[in-house]
C-alpha cells in the first residue's frame, strides 16, 4: 500500500518563520504513516516544473508531454490512496493544490480514496476549505472518506522538523490521526481487492472524446 501526500503550498517560506507550515505537516503525517507501516511519498509542488501556461498532460501528444508531468502521473497511477493537504485561502482550498491536480485526468485518480487534511493559523484549521474540497475530489474520482483532519494554529503545532511541540498531547493527536488514516487504509484495501475482481473502467467507461459525453441522452418529445 502506498499513499501520496499532496502538499498544497508553493511558498518558499512562510510566516512567522520557515520552513512552510504545510511542509512541517506533511512530514508529521508521513512519520505517522511510517509508524503504521504504510509507505508514503510527499508530492511538493516546488519539486516539479510545470508549463508556464496551463496545459494538462492529456492535452499533449504522448511524445511531447513534459517529463515531470509524466513522472508524477505514473506515481498517481501506482498509488493506492491520497492525502490532500491544503491551507485555507479565502475560505476555499489552496489554488496551488487545485492547479497541481488539474494537470491530470480523473482516470489517474479514479476508484481510489482520499483523505482531506487542512490547516490554518486560525482556530478552525481550514475546515471551510475542506467542505469545498469534497466536491472537487469527488469529481476527480478519488472519493474522500468521511473523516477529515484539521490543524488549527498550524504554525504553533509543530517544530521545524515536523514533530509535535512539547506542549501538545501526543496521545490525543495520535488518536485523532488514526480516525482519518484508519478510514483511508480500510478503503484502500477494499478498492485494491475489488480491482482484482472487476476492472472498474469496464463497468463505467471513461469519457475520452469530449465533455458532451457526460450529457444525458437527448429527449424526443
Amino acid at each position: 500500500m502506498k499513499i501520496l501526500i499532496f502538499l498544497g503550498s508553493s511558498r518558499e517560506s512562510t510566516p512567522p518563520s520557515p520552513p512552510r507550515v504545510g511542509h512541517r505537516l506533511s512530514i508529521f503525517l508521513q512519520n505517522y504513516l511510517k509508524g503504521q507501516s504504510i509507505q508514503s511519498e510527499i508530492i511538493d509542488p516546488l519539486d516539479y516544473t510545470f508549463p508556464s501556461i496551463f496545459k494538462p498532460i492529456f492535452s499533449f501528444k504522448k511524445t511531447e508531454a513534459p517529463e515531470d508531468l509524466g513522472k508524477l502521473q505514473e506515481k498517481i497511477l501506482q498509488a493506492n490512496g491520497y492525502i490532500m493537504l491544503s491551507p485555507e485561502y479565502n475560505h476555499s482550498m489552496s489554488p496551488t493544490l487545485s492547479h497541481l491536480l488539474n494537470h491530470f485526468p480523473s482516470t489517474a485518480f479514479s476508484y481510489k480514496p482520499s483523505l482531506i487534511c487542512t490547516y490554518s493559523q486560525g482556530q478552525w484549521g481550514g475546515a471551510r476549505a475542506a467542505v469545498q474540497m469534497r466536491a472537487f475530489l469527488s469529481e476527480l474520482g478519488c472519493l474522500p472518506v468521511s473523516a477529515m483532519l484539521h490543524f488549527p494554529h498550524g504554525h504553533q503545532l509543530l517544530t521545524n522538523d515536523g514533530v509535535l511541540n512539547a506542549s501538545e498531547d501526543s496521545e490525543k493527536w495520535e488518536s485523532y490521526l488514526q480516525h482519518g488514516v484508519g478510514q483511508l487504509s480500510w478503503w484502500m484495501e477494499a478498492c485494491q481487492s475489488q480491482r482484482k475482481v472487476q476492472d472498474p473502467f469496464e463497468l463505467s467507461k471513461p469519457f475520452l472524446k469530449k465533455p458532451s459525453e457526460r450529457n444525458a441522452p437527448n429527449r424526443k418529445d
